[in-house]
């Protein structure tokens, strides 16, 4: 997995500075590329982070429930 994140960013960076180049040298293809460049960012290499990141976590972890039941507890203790 952290292959394909690599050789995803690699490819996407590497896309997106072509489109910059594309446009500065007055081609409006350049703009699409650019754009593509983004969504490939945006709706490919963020999800594969993601889910290589926390695909062997707990998601409890990550939520305030402990701290919803504390903070509920502490208003009935004050009300």
């Amino acid at each position: 997995m952290k292959f394909i994140l690599i050789t995803v960013l690699i490819l996407v960076v590497g896309t997106l500075t072509y489109g910059f180049y594309i446009k500065s040298t007055g081609d409006s293809n350049g703009e699409i590329i650019i754009g593509i460049s983004v969504l490939a960012i945006a709706f490919i290499l963020m999800p594969l982070f993601i889910f290589h990141r926390y695909k062997n976590k707990k998601m409890s972890d990550f939520t305030f429930e402990k701290y919803q039941k504390d903070l509920e507890e502490h208003h009935k203790k004050n009300s």
